[in-house]
């Protein structure tokens, strides 16, 4: 805008480049993931975000989209089974998501009516304050040294759940509602497990 109204006579930051550090998100890994799964949580209220918190790691949802997810957002899938249909809060962007086993528990195990403001919501959410406190119990009790927030779940999504099992990077993009897949790889990792078996594949195919 300067330079174009003739304010300036040169460009101040011509020879000045941003980078991007790349920061490691983390995520849980399978086992980890089937600890919290398996634990026996009496509180009431931490199984609660314990269950939501397992239910995004097992549909890529952001806390917004989990905490604003209606009865109605579940619809027949192409293949005949349930999907997520639903837009994302932050995007618009419309993700469509087969619902996985784990995350059919759940929403079975919740099936009673929760009313807010007025809309049948799926699962009872908490805020995102709260459901970040009472994680940091539940690392605790489970003996996870990460710090589990609502954001790890989607990144768990991305990495444990999808592309360790090779679920191609187009696919998972579409999957967490990403405009851009260079988006997807920021959230994504490749893991040693997923290393293993792919060098495991091709030593294979040396050998035959």
């Amino acid at each position: 805008i300067g330079l174009a109204n003739d304010y300036i006579r040169k460009d101040p930051f011509r020879n000045y480049k941003i980078t991007n550090e790349k920061v490691d998100r983390g995520c849980l890994t399978a086992s980890e993931l089937q600890i919290l799964m398996n634990k026996e949580i009496s509180t009431e209220r931490l199984s609660m975000v314990r269950d939501v918190f397992i239910f995004q790691c097992y549909t890529g949802l952001a806390y917004k989209d989990v905490a604003s997810l209606e009865m109605n957002d579940i619809q027949t899938g192409i293949d005949g089974n349930k999907w997520i249909i639903k837009k994302r809060g932050k995007t618009g962007v419309e993700c469509r998501i087969p619902i996985l086993p784990e995350a059919r528990i759940i929403i079975d195990k919740y099936s009673s009516c929760h009313v807010k403001n007025n809309v049948e919501l799926l699962l009872p959410v908490k805020s995102n304050q709260k459901m970040n406190a009472f994680l940091k119990e539940i690392a605790v009790l489970c003996d996870i040294e990460k710090n589990l927030t609502t954001h790890l779940a989607r990144h768990t999504f991305a990495t444990t759940i999808t592309l360790t099992e090779g679920i191609p990077m187009e696919t998972v993009s579409k999957l967490l509602g990403h405009t851009k897949i260079q988006t997807t790889q920021l959230y994504s990792k490749v893991t040693d497990v997923k290393i293993a078996n792919d060098m495991s594949k091709l030593s294979f195919r040396k050998a035959n």
